[in-house]
């Protein structure tokens, strides 16, 4: 079978979603069951708001090639290098496309430390803002007992790091399952936020989300800069600092923020948090970043708008977008907002698209209920994360292998 990007001959994604190794899913048989079709309705019977609705954007815009990887899952820039764009493989590499090539060697090599398949591998890149200066990063990952651990490396020169480098910033404990490993790693100025999943499992059995006494669960923040004798700073101002919980939490009640964003595009800095449902929906949270500084985003409480093992504690912060597993949808994958002035159908929208629904979808984005969605002409196959380049073009990650920088004609 072909499972390879759009344009050739493919499975079904949610045919795939059930036969593939799965990626940043927690399926239940519920969503295996779905035939991928859906239909688009005005509203969530139960929501008042949800993701179907809308028409295909204008303007043709397309998936072109860039080039082709082992089980890619994220793509990032790196400030100060605008002709690089750094590509994660989930086994344990970090690749480099220069000038649109990818480059033979890779930056980063650090399969041995790695525990990858399923939901566990590397899974993210993160570089300070000044990251062209300290030449510091950091990677976070799944090590081989299942934790959860972020490391800071530095480069060597622009294409290649110091592989012997490595400083240990964070471990996060995960042993009990192998599923909802959250994963992406993003810096606003000095402070690394990063999104862990609940620990696993179905229905948060452990009550993580809700335990302010764990990081699973978590959005989180730190200065990763080493303190002393200290391998990170927290925050003064985070949320739970001189209250009872840990200090490094910012937000809490997620499930798995597999793929989520910051959105620079306004006044005010936001959060863009696309979190994994159970067995009946998907949602999107977007924020405010002062908003999201001690906000309870509701899980195992409520599942999207929906009560999952209530009673739902007062002041929980609800989506703004809810996708109904009965439309197809099965895991979100969450993107960005368009920055990209050579893409006029979805500047100023945020993307994102579904591990069984490949259309990419859109929406204007608000701090309110954003009511419906946009269709695009863009169908991919396993996407698994979106990026930009320093200058805003967009690009997209397939695990089946293709790198994809999306295009208008």
């Amino acid at each position: 079978m072909n499972a390879g990007g759009a344009g050739g001959l493919r499975i079904r994604p949610a045919v795939l979603a059930c036969l593939l190794p799965l990626f940043a899913l927690g399926l239940g048989a519920s969503a295996c069951a779905s035939d991928g079709t859906r239909q688009e309705t005005g509203g969530d019977a139960q929501a008042g708001a949800n993701s179907s609705g809308g028409q295909a954007s204008a303007g043709k815009l397309r998936f072109t090639t860039v080039a082709n990887f082992s089980q890619p899952v994220e793509i990032k820039a790196a400030p100060g290098f605008p002709k690089l764009m750094f590509v994660v493989e989930q086994e344990g590499k970090i690749r480099v496309i220069r000038r649109g090539r990818k480059l033979k060697r890779p930056f980063l090599n650090i399969a041995s430390r790695v525990q990858s398949g399923g939901e566990q591998g590397l899974l993210s890149i993160g570089f300070p803002p000044d990251y062209r200066k300290s030449r510091r990063f950091y990677v976070y990952y799944t090590d081989g007992t299942g934790d959860i651990r972020i490391d800071e490396y530095k480069r060597r020169s622009a294409v290649r790091a110091r592989a012997n480098s490595r400083r240990p910033v964070i471990t996060v404990p995960h042993r009990s399952a192998a599923n909802h490993n959250g994963g992406q790693i993003h810096f606003l100025g000095r402070n690394m936020y990063f999104g862990t999943g609940d620990g696993g499992g179905a229905g948060d059995t452990e009550g993580n989300a809700q335990n302010l006494n764990s990081l699973l669960g978590k959005m989180i923040r730190i200065d990763p800069r080493r303190n002393g004798s200290d391998p990170y700073t927290i925050p003064a101002s985070n949320p739970f600092v001189g209250r009872p919980g840990r200090d490094e939490i910012y937000s809490y009640g997620l499930r798995n923020p597999f793929r989520w964003s910051f959105d620079l595009t306004g006044r005010k800095p936001r959060m863009a948090i696309a979190d994994v449902g159970q067995n009946e929906f998907e949602e999107i949270n977007y924020v405010t970043v002062g908003a999201a500084r001690g906000a309870n985003f509701g899980w195992n409480a409520l599942e999207g708008f929906s009560e999952f093992e209530p009673p739902v504690p007062p002041g929980t912060r609800k989506p703004v977008l809810v996708l109904p597993h009965s439309d197809g949808y099965c895991s979100v994958i969450g993107g960005i907002v368009v920055r990209d002035r050579r893409l006029p159908a979805l500047r100023g929208r945020y993307i994102f698209n579904d591990f069984c629904d490949g259309t990419v979808r859109s929406f204007k984005p608000r701090t309110g209920r954003v009511g419906s969605t946009r269709a695009s002409s863009l169908d991919g196959n396993q996407i698994s994360s979106f990026g930009e380049s320093v200058r805003g073009a967009v690009y997209a990650t397939s695990l089946a292998g293709p790198v994809y920088r999306i295009r208008q004609r």
